[in-house]
């Protein structure tokens, strides 16, 4: 078989032939002299978009183990499934932090807020579900989103407006501690 030959059918094959030596494979785009390009990772949400109007006050942190992460996970989840924004799971994990410190809370007896559970502490009395319903992270977390749907502009408010338009908290400002780490989870596991 003659070389140019060998070399066209290796070619349409997308290996090279350098030297009578058999060299690999090649791009597509290098047959055609075009440079090939890298594949990158999907962006991490912009940041301007998770927290809009910048935080509010001093900020908190807290490090968290595998459950509470798993919950951070279930929120976006939900968040996703709910076909809502990634600012919508800035103001879900946000409100969790603050409520359970994103820990999925049964009724704590004497310790309790009235009837409160789960990781938004919401009451089964007020119309949540029933405990078995609000201590399901997927549940509690989709029970928050309708309930945060239904608030005119929520998109454009801070944090902890939109958060304490949907919980009613006694504390209706101490969501803003919050919207920091909140919004560095959805960035960190959004994509993930």
């Amino acid at each position: 078989m003659n070389t140019i030959i060998r070399k066209s059918m290796l070619s349409v094959a997308g290996l090279a032939f350098a030297g009578g030596i058999f060299a690999g494979p090649i791009a597509a785009d290098a047959a055609v002299g075009v440079k090939p390009v890298s594949v990158v990772q999907a962006d991490k949400p912009d940041t301007g978009k998770l927290i809009p109007h910048g935080t509010q006050g001093a900020q908190s942190r807290i490090a968290l183990n595998d459950e509470q992460t798993a919950n951070v996970k279930a929120i976006i989840a939900a968040t996703k499934k709910a076909g809502m924004p990634e600012r919508a799971a800035v103001i879900s994990i946000g409100t969790s932090l603050q409520e359970s410190k994103l820990e999925n809370l049964g009724h704590l007896g004497d310790r309790n807020d009235h009837d409160s559970q789960g990781l938004f502490q919401q009451r089964p009395s007020s119309g949540w579900g029933t405990p078995e319903q609000i201590t399901d992270p997927d549940y509690s977390t989709t029970a928050f989103l309708k309930g945060l749907k239904q608030v005119d502009g929520w998109q454009d408010m801070p944090l902890t407006v939109a958060a304490q338009t949907v919980q009613v908290s006694a504390y209706p400002d101490a969501y803003a501690q919050w919207e920091q780490q909140a919004a560095d989870l959805v960035a960190q596991y959004w994509n993930s």
